[in-house]
């Protein structure tokens, strides 16, 4: 009966670690659009105050979380989460560069591409194998992803693609560096990656950091609300859900991005576009659901009979 019960307990884990991720990544899906309608800000003056504001609530969650060891928290990370940040920060410098030089949607399809990385990267460095409905969730995924591309692609500049192609693969790494030591709250790598963006932002930046206080305020709701709060839900999926699993439920984000943007600021996709971020959407949606559904099953199964 224990070990029933065991079970259930981790199905029903990773049930609910699934809908976290489709809460952030929904959430986090909303970063192009707040690009696209910000006044004037550059990439660099952007990533300042979205880092700024990243730090702000990352310490805040951090000082709830653990009174008076806050500290102690944040120096436990150690080596892997000084590598996570490291390339958490590539990540996001990356992807400003890229959302700057090609359009939201051209961006989106190869960020589209992490959860592919990301699974051969835990291949050969955690030895994780991926479960058969996932696997069959990456190849639907990966059909949408590539109705998406047929005619997206080739209207973004090489530089914003390459760009974008940086940020997936210091994100599969991030998560990859994150699942591998799950044991330890890797919430503080947030503040390595911020830190990191801030003084490159103040190198560069340091005598034009005047923005419009709209622009600032989308910064802030981008990195402090969105970003903060999505990458802590994120963290704690991480403790749940393979990494392959992980930056799947990510694909929504991507899906859902060229859409806003469309709604929000005109930036129309094309109708192959909106095809294949439908297939995405669904796949991994049906993906949630169903993993839902078997925790719940479970856990009935384990109840006894009274």
């Amino acid at each position: 009966m224990a070990v029933t019960a065991d079970i259930s307990g981790v199905q029903t884990r990773r049930g609910l670690a699934m809908l976290v991720m489709v809460i952030s990544s929904v959430g986090i899906s909303f970063g192009g659009l707040i690009v696209r309608s910000m006044d004037g800000a550059d990439p660099w003056q952007i990533n300042f105050y979205r880092s700024l504001s990243l730090v702000a609530v990352v310490t805040i969650i951090l000082l709830y979380r653990y009174p008076g060891q806050a500290v102690t928290r944040v120096r436990n990370i150690g080596r892997p989460g000084l590598m996570g940040g490291a390339f958490l920060s590539i990540a996001g410098i990356s992807y400003l560069q890229a959302l700057d030089n090609t359009t939201v949607a051209n961006t989106l399809f190869v960020l589209s591409a992490i959860p592919f990385f990301t699974a051969a990267l835990a291949w050969l460095f955690l030895d994780e194998n991926l479960r058969r409905a996932t696997l069959v969730t990456m190849i639907i995924a990966a059909i949408g992803i590539g109705v998406m591309v047929v005619d997206g692609i080739s209207v973004g500049s090489a530089y914003g693609n390459f760009m974008a192609l940086l940020t997936a693969m210091g994100f599969s790494a991030f998560a990859v560096i994150v699942r591998a030591n799950r044991q330890v709250d890797m919430l503080p790598s947030l503040l390595v990656s911020s830190a990191i963006i801030l003084t490159l932002a103040l190198i560069l930046r340091w005598d034009d950091l005047g923005i419009t206080l709209k622009d600032v305020l989308l910064c802030f709701l981008w990195g402090g609300v969105l970003s903060g709060i999505g990458n802590a839900l994120f963290i704690f999926a991480s403790r749940h859900l393979v990494a392959a699993e992980l930056t799947l439920f990510m694909l929504l984000e991507f899906a859902l991005g060229p859409i806003w943007v469309w709604i929000g600021v005109n930036e129309v996709p094309t109708r192959l576009t909106i095809i294949g971020g439908c297939i995405v959407i669904v796949a991994v949606t049906v993906r949630a659901l169903l993993e839902l559904r078997r925790g719940s099953d479970r856990l009935k199964r384990s109840r006894p009979n009274v």
